[in-house]
């Protein structure tokens, strides 16, 4: 990398293995609760004697050290002790999300070159072209007083050693493979654990399978002796539930992706009182964090909880962390991103020498996965030979997002391949959701751009109203934008939707939404259209 650049270096780090942090806390805190699931309560005595008796049957079935083996199901405790017992095995954990369609799950598990397929509940019906078995339950308490881990003795953990493979959207229609070294996975967990306000916290186990954050839910808090208590499925759709619940668990500790905090905060809005909440800490992933009235009333009414946002992709898991901190009410509305993680190198590449400031930024260090699965092609453009000051750091990830620098500060400014210039100046379509969002009725706002005709891009907005929408007015949030936005930041238009498209994982899909504003401007709907005047 020969082009101008700034960096960021996050200090040294020296995390200890995965196992070794599970290992000490299970010794010091056997009687704890370190699962709940709706159907058990498994203590780190029996988790240890469990993940034991789940290596013992990977041995018996010819799992060995740098083999790979897929685990699917409902998120339970269950999934939790087989991926253990996987690693402690020096094998490979292959998630395989029970809810993902059956041809992506069986191009995922062939992919992956999977060795066995472990299930929880009902043998899938992906469960074909390698051994599977189920995951055996518990151990009786009753069948022995001592840990039975002894009998197969723990992998040494090895920096380069994968720890899991985690698939995410490819732009062939297929996923692909990023594989997760130690190295990546302890930094992680070690950092979670002491940057945390405790590192024994009770902590929601509320991600996919399929996604990074579940792994810093999982290592996180048994690496600190908390109870991990798995959130039942269907309050993921159900945000007035899951407040309940999230009081009735004592939940301390809360991970989740910017939209669920959106609808947490509008339900816990019309609540009386959060009294009942134990929460300690949020974090914030996924995407980037809007802070509306609504989020900061959250954060004002629960003075006892802060505000996290966590950074960083599937190719380098845990890069960046900012806390939010003073009166929430005089919160940025888009907070930046953070600073890096200790191990951690950034690099921010211009892509215009007239802001030095702004570029692509690339992640060196300790975050960085090893590359895609069986795509050397691939692995080759996008982690590149760099050379840096800090020993070992020869090489880095494009995470093709574009960010700011600030007073050594990451701000999030938007995707590199999907720079969006009107009239030849750049602008940012989050900052407009920002300013949408803080309009009357607003729940979820979504602003993109449109190549109407060649030569003409055009900023348009949709926006998702709570009840029927009465308190939204078009006319008036668009005076309201044109008083606050330069005039290339203000959209054309503003549409209502009944609800925004998603990505796999949650996220407004802003493609799905562009497609749909372009549908509806050459069909000439307008019923719920308001256009800004054009002098």
């Amino acid at each position: 990398m020969s082009r101008p650049h700034s960096s960021l270096w996050g200090g040294p780090a020296d995390p200890p293995c995965l196992l070794e942090a599970f290992a000490v806390t299970a010794a010091a805190r056997p009687g704890a609760v370190a699962v709940r699931d709706e159907d058990q309560e498994v203590t780190y005595h029996d988790l240890t004697r469990w993940i034991g008796h789940i290596a013992t049957l990977l041995v018996d079935h010819g799992i060995r050290p740098g083999d790979r083996v897929a685990i699917t199901g409902s998120r339970s405790a269950a999934i939790v002790a087989a991926m253990l017992a996987t690693v402690r095995l020096g094998a490979t954990y292959v998630p395989l999300d029970a809810d993902y369609p059956v041809r992506r799950l069986e191009h995922m598990k062939t992919d992956s070159g999977a060795k066995l397929l472990l299930f929880a509940g009902p043998e899938p019906e992906f469960a074909t072209g390698v051994p599977s078995l189920p995951i055996p339950p518990a151990p009786d308490r009753t069948t022995a007083t001592t840990p039975d881990d002894t009998a197969v003795p723990r992998h040494a953990c090895q920096a380069d050693l994968p720890v899991y493979i985690i698939y995410t959207s490819g732009s062939t229609g297929l996923p692909k493979g990023v594989v997760l070294p130690h190295r990546c996975i302890d930094n992680m967990a070690e950092w979670q654990r002491s940057h945390s306000v405790r590192p024994d916290l009770r902590t929601a186990q509320f991600t996919p399978l399929n996604f990074d954050v579940w792994f810093q839910e999982v290592l996180g808090t048994l690496g600190g002796g908390g109870t991990l208590v798995i959130m039942p499925e269907p309050l993921r759709r159900d945000p007035i539930a899951l407040l309940d619940w999230l009081a009735e668990q004592r939940i301390e500790r809360l991970f989740l992706p910017y939209v669920a905090l959106n609808m947490l905060t509008a339900v816990a809005a019309a609540a009386e009182s959060l009294d009942g909440l134990a929460l300690r800490e949020v974090n914030i992933g996924g995407e980037q964090l809007v802070c509306t009235p609504t989020v900061k009333d959250f954060f004002r009414r629960l003075s006892g909880c802060r505000l996290n946002i966590h950074y960083g992709q599937s190719e380098s898991a845990m890069v960046t962390a900012h806390t939010l901190t003073g009166p929430p009410e005089e919160w940025p509305t888009l907070p930046p991103i953070g600073s890096p993680l200790p191990g951690c190198e950034l690099i921010v590449e211009p892509v215009d020498e007239a802001e030095p400031a702004v570029g692509e930024l690339l992640v060196a260090g300790l975050p960085l996965s090893a590359g895609y699965l069986n795509q050397p092609n691939l692995t080759a453009s996008r982690y590149i030979p760099v050379d840096l000051a800090h020993p070992g750091l020869n090489r880095a990830f494009r995470t093709g997002d574009l960010v700011r620098v600030e007073d050594n500060v990451i701000h999030y400014v938007g995707r590199a391949d999907n720079e969006v210039k009107i009239r030849g100046i750049r602008v940012n379509p989050l900052e407009v959701d920002a300013c949408l969002l803080a309009q009357p009725g607003v729940t979820e706002a979504v602003c993109v751009p449109l190549q109407i005709a060649e030569g003409s891009r055009q900023l348009r907005a949709a926006v998702t109203v709570d009840g029927e929408g009465t308190a939204f007015d078009a006319d008036r949030a668009l005076a309201d934008l044109t008083a606050l936005l330069p005039r290339q930041s203000v959209p054309i238009s503003i549409t209502v939707l009944p609800e925004l498209p998603r990505t796999p994982s949650g996220k407004a899909d802003r493609k799905a939404v562009a497609q749909t504003l372009a549908d509806l401007h050459l069909q000439g709907h307008g019923q719920h259209n308001r256009q800004r005047g054009k002098g």
